[in-house]
């Protein structure tokens, strides 16, 4: 079976079994998804169903158009922390504005092969980015524990203890699920006065319908609207793509990013189109689902939306008394799962270069609160280590009046170059031998000419010699320019 149709709706229903983890990941995803929802709606300053709608409908649409089978896309807090300042200054008309550019500008960046990009982020990055996201899971949950009645930290022991032990015994209905429900039933049962979902904000009673922004159609509408579509847009698939590549790693299988880039966008056009907010990758969802409930295809995804919309309309009210208590305990033992526990014990074995790159990147998503930005400061580390190390590999060497340079030429490894001649040979002519060097940029050909010239300046002819293929054509092209 290819690795397409290992994910597919069909793949699903391959055999009792698999069917079953479907299902119980779909549900064990939605019970998760509301208490998260609520909170980044309300962080982003709008009404709780904006950010419920928008997920039942992206759940819905990715699990057909996205890339990646299993994971799991709803409205995210790295979107509502984007989007907050415009919905707190001009209200939920501008953000739906906001979604619907951000939804046309990921499928035209999807076009334009911005997944492609991928393959620039190294491993320390990535591993940064799933460090960092596991603390980041871990510290959002502190809040449900602060000023809260005694009961909740036993609870929340208990909920613990059930997702080590519950595997052990079977694995047939997922851990989480079985914590959700077990503590909950204990606190109804004895009716004890903890916070529960209720308490985060008001379900909807409704189905929501097409909404068209009212606000001026104006030029400085879209101008205002456009830089938070930009942010939207390029975090939204940033924390996708990673996620994507994440569940990758997991499963040992390869993902469309293209298809998943173009999924993401149809998502959130959609979601503005039925009046909600920004969606997209969430991470401690996508985990339950892959990690804990071991779901493999499109239909966890799909049916992740369908639950969620039957427990926010037909089951409010019991939806309302979940325990926030279990619910952190799921996030709990998430948390602890996504963090990459491997590279924490070997750090003091990898290349400094490296932890820097790792450590930067936990750091700046730690700091801002953004993991676009985490992700970002890490590739430019990343990118400067290794061009500080590349640089350090070209060398001159001088014999009679030939000078042989080998290595790689480019801006970081060629600016020093101008200083490994001598030009005050007792010659008339030298040559440089590229035989074993490659140019790779305008730098390279501008300190080249510098050579020529300086020793031109003393009465001494140049020849560059070995020269072939790109380097050549690179050199010839750009040469005269400066």
């Amino acid at each position: 079976m290819s690795e397409a149709s290992a994910g597919s709706f069909r793949a699903a229903f391959n055999s009792p079994a698999r069917f079953r983890k479907e299902v119980f990941g779909g549900l064990a995803v939605a019970l998760a998804l509301i208490p998260e929802v609520l909170s980044f709606s309300i962080l982003a300053g709008l009404d709780p169903k904006v950010g419920l709608f928008a997920s039942v409908i992206m759940a819905m649409s990715i699990a057909i158009t996205g890339g990646r089978p299993a994971m799991i896309s709803a409205a995210a807090g790295s979107v509502a922390v984007v989007i907050a300042p415009l919905a707190h200054e001009h209200g939920l008309q501008y953000v739906l504005l906001t979604i619907w550019m951000a939804g046309i500008l990921q499928v035209v960046m999807a076009v334009l092969g911005v997944a492609k990009l991928m393959r620039f982020i190294p491993r320390s990055v990535m591993l940064g980015f799933v460090n960092a996201l596991g603390i980041l899971m871990f510290t959002a949950q502190l809040g449900h524990l602060w000023q809260v009645p005694w009961l909740v930290y036993p609870l929340v022991a208990l909920g613990l203890v059930i997702m080590v032990v519950w595997p052990r015994i079977t694995t047939v209905i997922p851990a989480p699920l079985v914590a959700i429900v077990v503590v909950t039933m204990l606190t109804v049962i004895f009716g004890w006065q903890v916070p529960d979902v209720a308490d985060q904000g008001e379900l909807p009673t409704s189905l929501p319908g097409f909404v068209i922004p009212d606000l001026p159609w104006t030029k400085e509408t879209i101008l205002l609207c456009l830089p938070y579509a930009l942010g939207v847009a390029l975090v939204g698939l940033m924390e996708s793509l990673l996620t994507a590549k994440l569940v990758d790693d997991l499963t040992d299988t390869h993902s469309d990013k293209t298809r998943e880039s173009v999924g993401q966008g149809i998502g959130n056009m959609l979601a503005a189109a039925i009046g909600g907010m920004g969606v997209c990758a969430m991470i401690g969802q996508t985990m339950i689902n892959v990690k804990e409930s071991q779901a493999r295809t499109r239909l966890s995804t799909f049916l992740a939306g369908v639950f969620l919309l039957i427990l926010i309309l037909v089951l409010g009210d019991t939806v309302g008394k979940i325990s926030m208590a279990a619910l952190v305990a799921v996030m709990f033992m998430v948390s602890f799962h996504t963090v990459d526990w491997h590279s924490v014990r070997t750090i003091h074995r990898m290349p400094l270069s490296e932890t820097l790159v790792m450590l930067v990147t936990v750091i700046g998503t730690l700091v801002t609160n953004n993991l676009a930005v985490g992700v970002i400061l890490g590739v430019l580390t990343a990118s400067i280590a290794f061009a500080r190390r590349v640089a350090h590999l070209v060398s001159v060497e001088l014999e009679g009046n030939v000078y042989t340079v080998r290595g790689q030429l480019f801006f970081a490894s060629s600016n020093d170059l101008v200083y490994a001649f001598d030009y005050t040979l007792p010659v008339d002519k030298i040559i440089v031998d590229f035989s074993e060097a490659d140019i790779w940029d305008a730098s390279t050909v501008a300190v080249l000419e510098s050579v020529e010239n300086k020793y031109a300046s003393r009465g001494i002819a140049v020849e560059f010699r070995g020269l072939d293929g790109v380097s050549l054509a690179r050199y010839q092209r750009i040469s005269g320019l400066s």
